[in-house]
């Protein structure tokens, strides 16, 4: 089996942990002579230095609670923090977190904000003085603490697994020799002249927008259907709608549009839920061997799109 094929295998296998994944990409980005792919698997697997700028996957949003003490030993504790007031008093960048650890220490960091009532907790000693007299009048600011929920880190683990899938597909497509890289072979000469298409791709997939569709027309695929469909956030009639038109089987959008429903609303960047994430990783194999006519990243990118539009994130 080709290096190529042995990521798909991982990834569609939904191995639990992506650390050996990420050896793999990094072994296929060198015999590929990639080197800003290998650099971001670099980063990705060892962690992002001060200097180098994380991707926007991985900045996650941070909730604030305080304790508050006032006159005559009354005291307000666990008030949340409004983010419009954190941003207000102590700067838009405390609302997010970027999380600069290597996959394997967030891998650590999920299993333990899991043990700890599903959230990270953060050290927020500095922004007591920020929130000073600015929260509740005549109320003294004891403490605050910052957590970040592990849905937030789980949705790390799935941007750079769904971007692995998304590279590797991609690679197939457009670079067909990748596939005869094997783990125990350099790269032949005319791999080596296929690296500025590599580079390219990389630049789009992982730095570009891997979650979203820049081809949706007015909610279709150019490159489908031409039917206009007005997508009305909520609607779930409208999202049945969506789906089949962008090539989803009826009984695959009815099955989709029921579990949208129940998961809500994610982020921007990862708006799929726990729900729909587990459906596309038991059945994205199904996409990929030729069983449905449509796509994995084709697949991929409709659901997201889909979940943006239904829960008013676009």
């Amino acid at each position: 089996m080709s290096l190529l094929r042995r990521i798909q295998s991982d990834v569609v296998g939904g191995e639990a942990r992506l650390g050996p994944i990420m050896l793999k990409v990094r072994l296929l980005a060198a015999r590929l002579g990639s080197a800003e792919l290998g650099d971001w698997v670099k980063h990705e697997s060892e962690g992002y230095p001060d200097d180098v700028e994380v991707p926007e996957y991985r900045s996650v949003g941070i909730s604030y609670t305080a304790h508050f003490s006032g006159p005559f030993g009354a005291g307000i504790s666990n008030a949340p923090i409004p983010p419009a007031l954190v941003a207000k008093f102590a700067g838009e960048e405390w609302n997010t977190f970027e999380l600069r650890q290597g996959i394997a220490a967030i891998d650590d960091l999920v299993a333990s904000a899991r043990a700890e009532r599903g959230v990270l907790n953060l050290n927020c000693a500095n922004l007591i003085l920020l929130l000073q007299g600015n929260v509740y009048s005549n109320y003294a600011c004891n403490s605050v603490t910052g957590t970040i929920s592990a849905a937030s880190l789980s949705d790390v683990q799935h941007a750079v697994r769904s971007r692995i899938l998304e590279l590797v597909l991609e690679l197939e497509n457009s670079v067909p020799q990748a596939l005869s890289v094997e783990m125990d072979g350099g790269a032949e000469e005319d791999l080596k002249e296929s690296k500025d298409k590599v580079t390219q791709i990389y630049q789009n997939i992982i730095h570009g927008n891997a979650g979203s569709v820049s081809g949706f027309n007015s909610g279709v695929l150019s490159s489908g259907s031409q039917n206009v469909i007005n997508f009305s956030a909520g609607d779930s009639k409208d999202l049945k709608r969506f789906l089949t038109a962008n090539g989803i089987s009826g009984e695959v959008a009815e099955e989709l549009t029921e579990i949208i429903e129940l998961d809500g609303p994610g982020t921007t960047v990862e708006p799929l839920g726990k729900r729909a994430k587990e459906w596309l990783s038991k059945n994205i194999a199904k996409a990929a061997d030729g069983s449905w006519n449509i796509g994995v990243a084709v697949l991929t990118n409709v659901l997201t799109e889909a979940a943006k539009r239904y829960y008013g994130l676009t």
